[in-house]
Formats: structure tokens, C-alpha cells, sequence
């Protein structure tokens, strides 16, 4: 295995970062969260943010948190499907690589970050209205999110977005074909 700072994959795969933003700005925008500012991507630690006022309820905080995960592994699958099926029909075109980069790339930044971890841990945890329950429930999907910042070390995030936008496209073309 051999070692690509986390800065060039970024850049290389700048369009999931912008999804990944979009997405969480997307969720604040669908629970009336107001959004104070929004980067998409930048070059630095970390490459595209949101702040956004604190949610109302646990299940906005968390979906809030987790939405690039939904939004980007969905894209990543849609815009990855028609180059798969070009390639099971071999007639695969210079398009149907570009669409497989994108797939790729917004796919593997389907995981939340260790920030959106942070975000989502303060507002249960420091939120006096927040029941017993929610915050039991809270603290696994923390830990799920760490451990996936863990796996990118270990080429998790892309092997993740591999998977969603070339496996489960050529499994799916398989099954009906």
C-alpha cells in the first residue's frame, strides 16, 4: 500500500466535496435550519464547510450530520449507472469515464466527517432538551462516523465509492440483464 496525502485526493476528487457540502446545506435548507455561511471547497483542513444555527430536534441534528451520506452515495450510483451500462454493452465512451470519476469521487465522500461528528455530538449532548434515549442513540452513530474516518486512512472512502458507483451498477445490470 503506498501513501497519497489526504490533501491530493481531495483535490482530485474535489466534486464529492461539493456535493458533500451541498448536501448538508441542502438538509438545513429542507428543516428551515438557517445557513450563515457555506464553503464548497477550498484548499485546506477541511476542504468545504457549512455553519448553519444549531437544529431544533435530534433527528434534524442528525440528518443534518449524516445527509452528504444519503445525497452522495444516491448521486454517485445515478450518474456512475449509464457509463456501466455503456461498459456492459462495451460500448463504453471518453463520457462514460468522466461519469465514472464523478460517480466515484461524489461517492467516496458519502462519509460524514470527524467535523460533522463533532457538530452532531454538541448539539445532542449539550442540548438540556435532548431525552436520555436520543442521546444513547447518538453515540453510535458518532462512533460509525469516526470509525469511517479511520477506514480512509485504509482506502475505505474509496473503496466505498467504488463500490456504490461501479459495483452495485454492474450487480444491478447483471441481475436484470
Amino acid at each position: 500500500m503506498f501513501f497519497i496525502p489526504g490533501i491530493l485526493i481531495t483535490f482530485i476528487t474535489f466534486p464529492g466535496v461539493i456535493v458533500h457540502e451541498l448536501a448538508h446545506q441542502l438538509f438545513c435548507r429542507w428543516f428551515k435550519v438557517p445557513v450563515f455561511e457555506v464553503c464548497y471547497f477550498r484548499f485546506g483542513n477541511p476542504a468545504g464547510y457549512v455553519i448553519h444555527e444549531k437544529a431544533r430536534t435530534t433527528t434534524q441534528a442528525v440528518l443534518i450530520s449524516t445527509g452528504p451520506f444519503f445525497l452522495n452515495t444516491i448521486l454517485g450510483f445515478l450518474i456512475a449507472l449509464p457509463a456501466a451500462l455503456q461498459y456492459k454493452l462495451n460500448a463504453m465512451n471518453p463520457l462514460d469515464f468522466i461519469l465514472l470519476y464523478l460517480g466515484i469521487s461524489i461517492a467516496m465522500h458519502a462519509f460524514p466527517s470527524t467535523g460533522d461528528a463533532e457538530s452532531l455530538k454538541a448539539s445532542v449532548m449539550k442540548n438540556e432538551n435532548a431525552s436520555l434515549l436520543s442521546k444513547i442513540f447518538i453515540m453510535p452513530i458518532v462512533g460509525f462516523i469516526y470509525l469511517g474516518a479511520l477506514g480512509s486512512f485504509f482506502w475505505l472512502d474509496f473503496l466505498y465509492g467504488f463500490g456504490v458507483a461501479v459495483g452495485l451498477p454492474w450487480l444491478l445490470i447483471s441481475l436484470l440483464v
